[in-house]
């Protein structure tokens, strides 16, 4: 064991702490696409996360923290730093009158299904995004009209010196796919809703409703990051691809949803590589067919042509 690998193990012995060598990260997106993280840690609590920073600071190790990994492609060749992944030990939840509080590694669905058994309403649209309440409060998920930013009213966070912080209001910053973590280096521990009392019946009504509406429209049944690319101003990215000609186009097992045109999904053995090469080509189509620069709403992480690194 060398010195580093020590040093880690030595900041992770609280129950449920882990640290793994070389772990594959297609075992870790929704993509199930990526090599292997040099290093990955799930931390305990927020102390030995705060242990895990100040390790990275001295050996220099980049930290990328992993939610549920659903809007991310890691390069094939896998990613170096430390992943710290949030999932295992930050999925806490607990209702008090109107408000849920909620853990960084929570998903999205069963935050939705606790404010459901309490009768409150306003996490219906999120209901059916494959992600963490820490990666959604980074980049403002939302669907169907409705965002983060509206029910959303706290978040804890935790800054790279391992100093803790509580953003509310407009100290958030967010913005379409956007908030205020990613810029100030942000790690996201836990976030409060503010939530409306509602019958349940009816929210399940609702819930069902927008279920329904996304295995008509979306390729549930591939793994996929879901959207590929944001919506650029006065367009809407899947319209633009699916007037391109892209509908059902493949670059190996990456492909373009026939579905729908604005996921690219892995319809087995898509490798990082192939998903690239097939959005550089809708891209370079696209902008030069309609004046229009798509950018990625997907992160990477590892080595590619360009960076578009972050919190996920």
């Amino acid at each position: 064991m060398n010195q580093l690998e020590q040093r880690l193990r030595e900041a992770l012995t609280g129950e449920g702490a882990c640290l793994k060598t070389m772990e594959p990260m297609a075992r870790h997106t929704t993509f199930r696409i990526g090599g292997p993280a040099l290093w990955y840690a799930a931390p305990a609590d927020e102390e030995e996360l705060r242990k895990l920073l100040a390790i990275c600071r001295t050996e220099k190790l980049e930290p990328r923290i992993l939610g549920n990994g659903s809007d991310l492609l890691v390069s094939d060749q896998g990613c170096d730093g430390l992943v710290i992944s949030m999932t295992e030990n930050f999925s806490f939840g607990a209702v008090e009158g109107t408000r849920l509080r909620a853990g960084a590694g929570l998903l999205l669905p069963k935050a939705a299904s606790m404010a459901l058994r309490e009768g409150l309403s306003g996490l219906e649209f999120a209901s059916g995004i494959p992600g963490t309440v820490g990666g959604a409060a980074v980049m403002n998920a939302g669907a169907y009209g409705s965002e983060m930013k509206d029910v959303m009213v706290s978040m804890r966070v935790m800054d790279r010196d391992g100093r803790v912080f509580v953003l509310s209001g407009g100290e958030m910053g967010f913005g379409y796919r956007r908030s205020c973590v990613a810029q100030m280096g942000y790690i996201v521990l836990e976030a409060e809703f503010e939530l409306k009392n509602d019958e349940p019946a009816e929210i399940k009504k609702r819930m069902e409703e927008l279920s329904l509406r996304r295995r008509e429209k979306q390729p549930l049944e591939y793994p996929s990051a879901g959207s590929t690319f944001k919506r650029p101003q006065g367009h809407f990215a899947g319209k633009l691809i699916q007037d391109a000609g892209f509908r059902g186009y493949r670059v190996g097992d990456a492909q373009v949803s026939e579905k729908h045109c604005g996921f690219v999904i892995n319809r087995g053995g898509a490798t990082a590589a192939q998903v690239m090469e097939l959005c550089r080509q809708i891209q370079e189509k696209i902008l030069e067919k309609d004046g229009v620069q798509l950018e990625l709403e997907v992160k990477l992480w590892g080595r590619f042509p360009e960076d578009n690194e972050g919190e996920t």
